[in-house]
């Protein structure tokens, strides 16, 4: 019988932390030793937000440096992993006849949300990456679908990692406060985390959080998590938390595993350059 692969959602953070040892990298590399060897990796990034369903299809996908106002070291990352063209159609092929899939082969690649985790989960980058946009269109309760749909690729060998932050507002950032998170960061992040062991199939009910607007005011680094959440709810599984804490006060550095085992380790998340925040940087 196949081997059913773990997923993840892995709150990344500042682009920095691709170059940091820190409790969240050491707990994605420790996942990264966990698993068993991907066939290939399915990446859901918060930084590919478009107007459409799109996965890329190319056999080397580039490595984009999305952001701007961070050392030069950052953008000297590069993360040569291979693409693999078979796998975007099978994505195809599982999430038909609901979706449509545009095969996108050569204007996107690897953003900074899904190479920033690789480069400690996957550091040899010999795994091949697809990447799959985030319909901007689509509500809530549709990407919820759509990761209970992509449940099947899981028993070909696709690792399916989500990348983004359970809470992310830029402009509430507190410089003085590198390793806190506000109150009301906290009630939301633990209303995750509640619902992430306890009814995955309800993640969507967040929107209607008294701390959501706070928490979310723009949707796109909250919804790779809802991809997670429709993984667990397909199985009948709970989501495990791999790691938390936060940053700035206004984000969740929470990363939730699904059948798959990784301690984090101690140590503080990357810093950020407040020269580069807000609206300098892609975070």
């Amino acid at each position: 019988m196949p081997t059913l692969m773990p997923a993840a959602f892995l709150g990344h953070g500042s682009p920095m932390n691709a170059l940091e040892r820190n409790r969240f990298s050491e707990a994605w590399r420790a996942f990264g030793a966990a698993v068993p060897k991907p066939r290939a990796i399915l990446a859901i990034s918060a930084h590919w937000h478009v107007d459409a369903l799109a996965v890329t299809a190319m056999p080397h996908p580039r490595t984009i440096h999305d952001f701007y106002g961070f050392p030069q070291a950052l953008f000297d990352v590069q993360y040569p992993a291979p693409g693999l063209p078979a796998l975007a159609e099978e994505i195809a092929d599982v999430v038909s006849p609901d979706f449509v899939v545009a095969a996108d082969h050569e204007a996107w690649g690897l953003d900074h949300g899904t190479w920033s985790v690789l480069v400690h989960a996957f550091p040899q980058a010999d795994i091949p990456v697809v990447q799959l946009s985030l319909d901007a269109r689509k509500p809530l309760d549709w990407h919820l679908a759509l990761g209970a749909k992509l449940a099947a690729l899981r028993q070909r060998g696709v690792l399916i990692v989500g990348s983004g932050n359970v809470v992310h507002n830029l402009r509430a950032l507190d410089w003085h406060n590198p390793e806190g998170g506000f109150d009301w960061a906290r009630r939301f992040d633990d209303a995750a985390r509640v619902l992430m062991a306890e009814r995955p199939h309800a993640i969507a009910t967040l929107a209607s959080h008294p701390d959501y607007r706070l928490a979310v005011p723009t949707d796109e680094h909250f919804l790779p998590l809802l991809y997670l959440a429709g993984l667990s709810a397909a199985v009948g599984r709970p989501a495990d938390v791999l790691v938390d804490g936060y940053s700035y006060g206004a984000l969740s550095m929470t990363a939730f595993t699904l059948d798959a085992d990784g301690p984090g380790q101690a140590g503080a998340a990357a810093p950020l350059d407040a020269r580069a925040m807000p609206g300098h940087a892609n975070l």
